[in-house]
């Protein structure tokens, strides 16, 4: 094959400059991707478990990917750190109080990081910046508490579906219950029963009410006359503390109150003169034998009376 005709030169020419067309592309493409061409600034965080992450990976902030991460290393056994490039023209919406946190494309697509809001008057992210983290959830907790869950509802189904089977049956006390229309019956019969108690209950709560209603009309009525008869008595006393009527006069007239006086003292020395004659009597020839009568008269009744009540406890201490 001649190498030197024009057809080979120019063929030759087109090969070259589109691999050379096709290794800008590239660079361009993954200089693009990786914010090559794009002024960044760096900031950084940290996690225990970086859950598959890789650099690279890209970086979102409100859904959009503002960066991509720039590298991954082990501080120690509890701590990985993690850089990440952002483009400049967002860096004045990100603030120093945002929070990372690791997420994926989708259900099971590439993992990326993730920086949430900050508050509005926090300062604007700098150069350096390190947020706080929040630690991702592993898809395999996440799959392995799925199964846990599964196998839990597949045993409660196995187990609803023996306790059917009973009640379809009639065993058990639920399946003898449906299936037993004896028991249906009775159930009937008893709530049946129940509602007529409950109707009398109803008739019965009823009385009680219009039974309450009226005493507590009649409390009224006589708190009423109670309170009428409180100030009648009040009248009264008013009438008595101003010296009207009998019992005031008796109480504040001091010349009423005297003769009143002086007639019990003159009743008392009667009653003493009454007493002196009636001993004098005694001692009179004409009523001493009488009296002396009536004195043996009065001891023999409390003889007799004596006599009794002795012969009374004897016959009840003879009866025990």
């Amino acid at each position: 094959m001649d190498t030197h005709t024009e057809k080979y030169k120019v063929r030759l020419g087109l090969f070259i400059i589109g691999g050379l067309a096709l290794f800008v592309l590239t660079i361009f493409i993954i200089g693009k991707q990786q914010n090559l061409f794009n002024p960044v600034f760096k900031v950084s965080t940290t996690f225990q478990n970086v859950s598959g992450l890789q650099v690279g990976n890209n970086v979102r902030f409100s859904g959009i990917n503002v960066g991509t991460v720039d590298e991954i290393k082990i501080i120690n056994d509890s701590t990985v750190w993690v850089d990440m490039l952002i483009k400049k023209n967002v860096q004045q919406f990100i603030k120093s109080d945002c929070q990372v946190t690791v997420g994926s494309e989708g259900l099971i697509g590439d993992r990326l990081l993730i920086i949430t809001y900050g508050s509005r008057n926090a300062p604007m992210a700098e150069d350096g910046q390190q947020f706080l983290s929040k630690e991702p959830v592993e898809t395999d907790a996440i799959i392995a508490s799925m199964q846990k869950s599964s196998l839990s509802v597949e045993i409660v189904t196995q187990q609803l579906a023996e306790v059917m089977t009973n009640i379809n049956s009639g065993r058990g006390t639920l399946g003898r219950l449906i299936q037993d229309s004896t028991i249906a019956e009775n159930i009937n019969l008893t709530i049946k029963n129940f509602k007529t108690s409950s109707e009398g209950l109803d008739e019965a709560i009823e009385l009680t009410k219009e039974n309450v209603i009226a005493f507590m009309e009649s409390l009224q009525k006589t708190a009423a006359k109670t309170e009428m008869a409180s100030n009648q008595l009040g009248e009264i006393m008013v009438d008595i503390n101003s010296g009207h009527g009998t019992l005031g006069m008796l109480i504040r007239d001091s010349t009423t109150s005297l003769n009143i006086t002086e007639t019990i003292l003159n009743l008392k020395e009667s009653s003493e003169g009454l007493n002196e004659n009636m001993e004098a009597l005694k001692e009179n020839f004409f009523f001493r034998g009488y009296f002396r009568r009536q004195e043996k008269e009065a001891k023999k009744l409390r003889s007799d009376s004596l006599m009794m009540i002795k012969a009374t406890e004897k016959e009840l201490s003879r009866k025990e």
